[in-house]
C-alpha cells in the first residue's frame, strides 16, 4: 500500500516537473486560448484539436459549449482540467456578460467533465450512471491526465455531479431543451437538443473526421444510438451538430462517420476472432482505406483491439457469430 502510495505521488511529482522541460509553457503561460464559435443564435461551441492529450495541448481536445437561457448560460461539458474550466468561465462571461446557471456532463469521460470545478458553485446535472462513474473513475482519469499533460492539470480535483437530470424535455433556466439519454460510448450518453436553435449536442456519441474512442463502448449499443441522433437530424427544425470531437456539422455526416467506423471496427475484429488470429496480429492489420487519413486512426484502432478484441473472441467461442 505505501509502495503504490509513493508511486502515485512520484507520477504527480514528475507531472508538475514537466512544466519547467524545454520546449513546454511556463506556467504563467498557461492558456488554452479559448474562443466560443457560434453555432445559432445563442449557442456555441469551443471546439478542441483533434489530437491526443499531450504537454503541448493540456487536454484541450474536446469539443465543449454552452447556450444562451433567459436566466444564464447553460454550460455542455467543463473540458479536462480546472484551467480549462475556468478559462471557459471568464470566456462565456465576456462574451455574453452573463453568467452560467448550471453545467451539464454529457459522460464520463475526463476531457468532458475534469473541468468541473471551475462550476461547483452551480447544479452539476448528469445520468446517473455517469454520476457513478465520474465518482468510481475520476481520480483514475485526473491521475492519467497529469502524467500526459503535466503542470496544465494543476490544483485539479474530480468534482462529481451533485444533480441527477430527468431525460425528455424540460424548461432549464427558460430553455427547452430535450435531454436524452442513450448509450454505447460508455453506459451513459447523454445528448442535448436545443429545440429553440435546432442544435444537438451529441457528446462522443459523434466524431467528425476523428477516429471514436472505445474505453468503455458496447458497438452494437452505440450503433442504435446513433441510429435514434440521426432521426433527431431529420426534424423540421434541426440547424447543426456539436460532435464531442471534431468540427460542427449542418447535416448528420459525423452520425454517418462514426456509425461507418463502428461498422467496419466491429467487423473487423470478428473476422479476425473467426480467423483464429491473436491479438498481436489484429494489432498488425490495416485501417480501412476510407479512414486511414483520420486524425488518430491508427492509434485509435491499436487501443480499440485491447478493448474490444476479446468480446470478439469470446462471442465466437460461444458460437454468437
Amino acid at each position: 500500500m505505501k509502495y503504490c502510495a509513493m508511486k502515485r505521488r512520484l507520477a504527480f511529482l514528475l507531472a508538475g516537473l514537466s512544466g519547467l522541460l524545454p520546449g513546454l509553457l511556463p506556467a504563467a503561460e498557461f492558456d488554452y486560448a479559448l474562443q466560443a464559435r457560434k453555432v445559432a443564435d445563442g449557442v456555441y461551441a469551443f471546439i478542441g484539436r483533434t489530437e491526443d492529450f499531450t504537454m503541448e495541448n493540456g487536454g484541450n481536445i474536446v469539443n465543449t459549449g454552452f447556450i444562451v437561457a433567459p436566466a444564464g448560460l447553460i454550460v455542455i461539458d467543463s473540458g479536462p482540467s480546472l484551467r480549462y474550466g475556468r478559462q471557459m468561465r471568464q470566456s462565456m462571461t465576456a462574451q455574453t456578460g452573463k453568467s452560467p446557471v448550471m453545467l451539464i456532463n454529457t459522460h464520463h469521460h475526463p476531457d468532458h467533465f475534469l473541468g468541473n470545478q471551475a462550476f461547483a458553485d452551480l447544479p452539476i446535472g448528469a445520468l446517473p450512471a455517469t454520476v457513478k462513474g465520474i465518482a468510481e473513475e475520476g481520480n483514475a482519469f485526473a491521475e492519467n491526465l497529469f502524467r500526459l499533460s503535466g503542470d496544465w492539470m494543476k490544483d485539479t480535483e474530480v468534482q462529481v455531479p451533485n444533480k441527477t437530470l430527468a431525460v425528455g424535455t424540460s424548461d432549464i433556466a427558460g430553455r427547452r431543451l430535450r435531454l436524452i439519454a442513450l448509450d454505447g460510448h460508455t453506459g451513459a450518453d447523454l445528448a442535448v437538443y436545443d429545440e429553440t436553435s435546432g442544435v444537438l449536442f451529441a457528446g462522443d456519441l459523434a466524431f467528425n473526421r476523428r477516429a471514436p474512442t472505445t474505453p468503455h463502448a458496447d458497438v452494437t449499443r452505440w450503433l442504435a444510438a446513433l441510429d435514434t441522433l440521426e432521426a433527431i437530424t431529420r426534424e423540421p427544425g434541426f440547424t447543426a451538430l456539436v460532435p464531442g470531437h471534431g468540427e460542427v456539422s449542418r447535416d448528420a455526416q459525423p452520425i454517418r462517420q462514426t456509425r461507418a467506423w463502428l461498422t467496419w471496427l466491429q467487423g473487423a475484429l470478428r473476422r479476425a476472432a473467426q480467423a483464429g488470429q491473436d491479438m498481436n496480429e489484429v494489432l498488425e492489420l490495416p485501417v480501412a482505406p476510407d479512414f486511414a487519413q483520420w486524425p488518430q486512426a491508427r492509434s485509435e484502432y491499436r487501443r480499440s483491439v485491447g478493448h474490444l478484441f476479446p468480446a470478439a473472441e469470446q462471442g465466437v467461442l460461444e458460437g454468437r457469430y
